[in-house]
């Protein structure tokens, strides 16, 4: 029923762009860009916090690896928490069908899915499978900023 039998990329892009206007490669973006937006926001913003505060607090060496490490975990941390219902909003949009009678797709935009779960299962389901949404979030900045770092402090011992 779903499959369209595209015969290359080509034919898929022309026939997209014949069947349903070119503005179908941008569907469902929308719920995307909301969650990569506030990720870039709470990633890096709580970064340079965190690690002055774990150097104060904890007399961590700033910029040490510790330092980035501990850090970066924080801030992953937060990000997740501040993330994970746009996460669970834009995996629920993505996955929705439409209904077979009236052929209306059940979610229209981030907040009405946000608000609609919510009320329809509680708070706690825009939550469901945070842990491991958490061990991606914060081991993806973990890496990420202790490679920043390292890439910096090469840049400050060999430039």
């Amino acid at each position: 029923d779903q499959r369209r039998n595209y015969k290359s990329v080509l034919d898929t892009a022309t026939r997209i762009v014949k069947e349903e206007g070119i503005t179908a490669f941008w569907r469902g973006s929308g719920p995307f860009v909301n969650r990569a937006m506030m990720v870039g926001v709470f990633q890096v913003a709580t970064l340079d916090q965190f690690k002055e505060f774990y150097a104060t607090q904890f007399h961590q060496t700033k910029n040490s690896i510790p330092n980035v490490f501990c850090s970066a975990m924080t801030s992953g941390l937060i990000y997740s928490l501040i993330t994970m219902p746009l996460e669970a909003s834009k995996n629920r949009m993505a996955s929705q069908k439409a209904d077979p009678t009236t052929g209306k797709l059940p979610y229209t935009s981030t907040i009405q899915t946000l608000r609609k779960v919510a009320s329809d299962n509680g708070l706690k389901a825009l939550y469901e499978g945070f842990l491991p949404y958490y061990l991606r979030c914060g081991g993806h900045t973990v890496s990420m900023f202790i490679f920043v770092q390292l890439m910096r402090d090469a840049y400050a011992n060999y430039a």
